[in-house]
């Protein structure tokens, strides 16, 4: 029976204040939409690490003539200038895993189907040069090979991939990292619209308190509703705020981004699956907290 009193008491009190639970709902599910934007970024970002970094090569650059490599001296390289460079290059296995050339000719057509829209795409192949492209056992060992490399007759430059893809997970870490920051602005936001909820929820049934208390209810009969309204309503803007990250996920990562970019890696619904219990749970415990606490506090019953 009481229990029942309770569940009557949450109905109601989510009726008489539809307005504000419908505002805790959708400042709830903007809040926790961005931090779950936030994170799937921080989790693509070691999706895009674990797979680029498995990938990284080292570009050794050969010489063309008239250059601007001061190691060049305006002239092209040689036939004997590339076998000694390659022999070099295989005589650092098993550091190096492989090596394999790429003409001129074949490194503008490979750029012109991943970068068809860069200006480079459409000026020639004359902005390009012969190179050996290698590939690690282990992408921290670029200063071996390089120090080796550069200098050697013929070599142009030695490019670490690694350094380029560094920059870009710093940019996409940043990025995540400001829709984290924006969502916890978010949560304080909700926090104080939660607490000015409660206390105004509770002022409008003072009078039904004071009966309570006067018939010998506890504190916790009393606060148990309010808390309830206030949870129910944060869980269910938490829960359309995870329907909204899945959607992003499955219908613009996995069933855009993942098509148009095969040649990458991308992060999954199963990704947002992991994340959903967690950020739910927060939610729980953060609106039943807050209003616990300010019912103890301002409202003094």
């Amino acid at each position: 029976m009481r229990f029942q009193f309770l569940l009557g008491e949450i109905g109601n009190g989510l009726r008489r204040n539809l307005s504000m639970a419908v505002s805790v709902v959708i400042v709830t599910m903007i809040s926790m939409y961005l931090l779950g934007l936030g994170l799937m970024g921080q989790r693509q970002v070691d999706t895009m690490k674990d797979y680029w970094y498995d990938r990284v090569q080292v570009t050794v650059m050969l010489c063309a003539e008239k250059t601007r490599f001061t190691n060049c001296a305006g002239e092209a390289t040689t036939d004997a200038q590339r076998t000694a460079i390659k022999a070099e290059l295989e005589a650092l296995k098993p550091t190096v895993k492989e090596v394999y050339y790429e003409s001129r000719d074949e490194a503008y057509e490979r750029f012109k189907q991943t970068y068809k829209n860069s200006p480079l795409a459409r000026a020639g192949e004359s902005y390009f040069a012969d190179s050996y492209r290698v590939n690690l056992n282990d992408a921290g060992k670029f200063d071996v090979v390089a120090s080796s490399i550069k200098g050697m007759p013929g070599v142009a430059d030695v490019q670490d991939q690694k350094k380029l893809l560094e920059k870009f997970f710093t940019f996409m870490n940043t990025v995540s990292w400001a829709a984290i920051a924006l969502s916890s602005l978010m949560v304080l936001a909700a926090v104080m619209l939660i607490s000015t909820t409660i206390r105004q929820t509770a002022f409008s049934r003072r009078r039904e308190t004071g009966i309570m208390r006067l018939v010998g209810a506890s504190n916790f009969t009393i606060r148990f509703p309010f808390v309830m309204e206030t949870v129910l309503s944060s869980v269910l803007g938490a829960v359309l705020a995870m329907g909204m990250l899945w959607a992003t996920v499955r219908y613009g990562v996995v069933g855009f981004l993942s098509q148009t970019l095969t040649d990458t890696a991308f992060i999954g619904v199963a990704d947002v699956y992991y994340v959903a219990p967690f950020v739910i749970l927060g939610v729980i415990v953060l609106s039943s907290l807050t209003s616990w606490v300010t019912l103890r506090r301002y409202l003094r019953v």
